[in-house]
């Protein structure tokens, strides 16, 4: 049997049981809501676009502009980590293309397929949906590698007129594509994964 089906509400700050109408928790004072309606998986779908939407930028336009006494360059993040391993530099080139390329690819397939499979009607497989949303949360606080990088490169390396670094119109467009990501994992509802749904 399950709490809805008992017609029991759980608080979702303190984890407490009440019964169904409760308006507000009696331990903590969280105002409860029943899993009534669809908007936790609309708000799920909506950040998740506007992040795969700052997410195209992001790669286009170049994350770093690196000026000398002799020229001036510009890098991708995808560039930048090419250019890293051509260097020799393998560990960081392979954590750069990780950090950038392969988590938040793998962020916007793992939400989009939960809020897929939460959608749909009798899906098997809630363990693995929930354990499936906390390792996207815990991936997620990762994400902003490149960007602390940036910030960190163009604090340090201001000399002037031997060598600056400055960050390029790309680190804006990545820093929200993974507040996007991160709102959008946080918009589900655990609940949902549980709610029975009937045909």
């Amino acid at each position: 049997m399950t709490a809805q089906a008992a017609h029991l509400i759980g608080c979702r700050t303190c984890g407490r049981v009440w019964p169904e109408g409760t308006p507000t928790c009696g331990r903590c004072g969280a105002r409860l809501r029943a899993i009534r309606d669809g908007h936790s998986l609309q708000a799920v779908w909506a950040w998740l676009l506007a992040g795969m939407v700052c997410y195209v930028p992001a790669n286009l336009y170049p994350m770093l502009n690196t000026s000398t006494l002799l020229d001036k360059t510009t890098n991708t993040v995808i560039g930048g980590a090419v250019e890293l391993w051509q260097g020799g530099n393998y560990g960081v080139a392979a954590i750069v293309f990780v950090a950038s390329v392969m988590i938040p690819i793998g962020k916007f397939i793992a939400i989009g397929w939960l809020a897929l499979a939460i959608g749909h009607q009798n899906i098997p497989g809630r363990h693995r949906h929930l354990r499936l949303l906390h390792i996207v949360e815990f991936i997620g606080r990762w994400s902003m590698v490149d960007v602390f990088v940036v910030a960190i490169l163009s604090a340090l390396v201001q000399l002037g007129v031997v060598a600056t670094i400055e960050p390029g119109p790309a680190a804006a467009s990545f820093a929200l594509s993974v507040a996007f990501t991160m709102l959008s994992a946080q918009s589900f509802d655990p609940r949902t994964i549980w709610t029975t749904r009937t045909p």
